[in-house]
């Protein structure tokens, strides 16, 4: 039997994955399967995949079907510049405004629900989509479309989720989280899962090392529009580090959810042991 592992192609997972790009092969027992956050939550609902750094909201919306990593996630300090709000308004006159929500992350739509409606009391009126129409007043982007949106500088203003968060609940913001799902905690796959979770944190200590090196390999696969400084400083604000205060933070962010009915319930989180 194959770990099935999902694999996002946004540069914020490059730690995570350049070590595997063009060596497939080498994961004998795994099978990458590539596509955004947003497929990658249903694949572990659904159980076409076993595990993913995918969206954190995921481990609330099927209580009881994961364990996370108990040390790694995506984190930021204060600003994550890959999760933004952009708007032709500031953020207090949104009431009533046209807001395009990415369809590849659910968690950055239920924490930009949260900071409007319980940071600021707001109650615009949210769209589906990947970009802003040109009748949309704001539009919220991830991962890569939301870097290179910040280098067009098309709205009059923007604002950046992970910033949101920390200044208002004073704890940094767990965006993506290793989910895990205890189907592939079985006998047949554990020794393949642990292998794996073991070669995961020696890619990230790699990609550190020499972020320069991992990058040239990850951008040949997976190419953004984006000059090369701006990229490898982008590294400089993320944290893949799941430490006590983002585990915290994640506890806070499912609770408020559930408050507001966005999940059913905010369940305790296990960890992988």
């Amino acid at each position: 039997m194959t770990l099935r592992v999902g694999r996002i192609p946004f540069l914020v997972c490059a730690p995570f994955f350049f070590n595997s790009v063009g060596r497939e092969n080498e994961f004998s027992e795994v099978a990458f399967v590539d596509g955004p956050p947003s497929v990658h939550s249903a694949g572990l609902k659904d159980g076409s995949i076993h595990l993913s750094p995918a969206s954190s909201i995921t481990f609330a919306q099927k209580p009881g079907a994961f364990v996370l990593s108990p040390s790694l996630c995506t984190s930021c300090s204060f600003e994550v510049r890959s999760v933004k709000l952009f708007s032709r308004y500031p953020i207090e006159e949104l009431s009533d405004k046209r807001i395009r929500m990415t369809s590849q992350s659910k968690t950055s739509v239920t924490l930009l629900r949260i900071l409007l409606e319980n940071r600021y009391g707001l109650r615009p009126e949210y769209l589906p989509g990947l970009a802003a129409e040109s009748t949309d007043d704001a539009c919220l982007l991830i991962g890569d479309l939301a870097l290179e949106e910040n280098e067009r500088h098309r709205f009059a203003y923007s604002y950046d989720l992970g910033t949101l968060w920390q200044e208002w609940q004073g704890l940094p913001f767990v965006f993506g989280a290793w989910l895990i799902s205890k189907d592939a905690l079985s006998a047949r796959l554990r020794p393949v899962l642990d292998d794996y979770m073991v070669r995961l944190e020696t890619g990230i200590r790699e990609f550190r090392k020499n972020p320069s090196q991992a990058l040239d390999v990850w951008l040949a696969k997976y190419p953004v529009n984006l000059p090369r400084p701006l990229i490898e400083d982008y590294f400089s604000v993320l944290d893949y580090h799941f430490t006590d205060e983002r585990k915290q933070s994640l506890s806070l962010f499912f609770k408020l959810a559930a408050q507001m009915g966005l999940v059913e319930s905010a369940p305790p989180i296990e960890f992988l042991e």
